[in-house]
């Protein structure tokens, strides 16, 4: 029985270590909710102020969405919500829009998916037609001038190679 070679024991362990925090990171996400923090949940809001931004990154001065917003995050934070319970809430309270970003679920699924699909669709397009464009002018390749002509006269060479030199001669 041969020894494994010493370059592949500190792969094996950087496997296993990888796949063991793996393991601890999904289970962790499965025990429960996540401990929301203040910046994290006004950053998957959206301002209802009409600016576009996030509660957190709203710019307004005395903004009456933002600060009312981030009152009640607050509030929820202290009663022990956690952060999918506080996100629901807010959805049901304001509605889809309120969200940043869309939910993964029913119609929403489209915007995640559609612009890898594109992507996809397009790169295969593109090579689609790179391949029929090589086929195309591979079909349509001329003859090279050492070959004999199309006519078959096998004597049409040997005056073309004498033309060619009598023309350097003269050169």
């Amino acid at each position: 029985m041969t020894a494994p070679r010493s370059s592949t024991l500190p792969r094996r362990g950087f496997l296993a270590g990888t796949a063991a925090s793996l393991v601890l990171l999904a289970s962790a996400s499965r025990a429960g909710g996540t401990t929301p923090t203040q910046a994290g949940l006004e950053s998957s809001l959206t301002c209802q102020c009409g600016c576009g931004l996030t509660v957190h990154s709203c710019n307004h001065l005395n903004c009456g969405s933002s600060i009312p917003l981030k009152k009640e995050i607050s509030e929820q934070i202290a009663l022990g919500g956690t952060e999918e319970e506080i996100l629901s809430n807010f959805q049901a309270k304001y509605g889809e829009k309120i969200l940043s970003a869309p939910t993964t679920t029913g119609f929403n699924l489209a915007a995640w998916t559609m612009p890898f699909v594109g992507i996809g669709l397009g790169a295969a397009a593109i090579g689609w037609v790179l391949v029929r464009w090589r086929r195309g002018a591979a079909s349509r390749v001329e003859p090279s001038v050492a070959t004999e002509p199309r006519g078959g006269d096998p004597g049409s060479r040997d005056r073309i190679e004498a033309a060619l030199r009598d023309w350097d001669a003269r050169s």
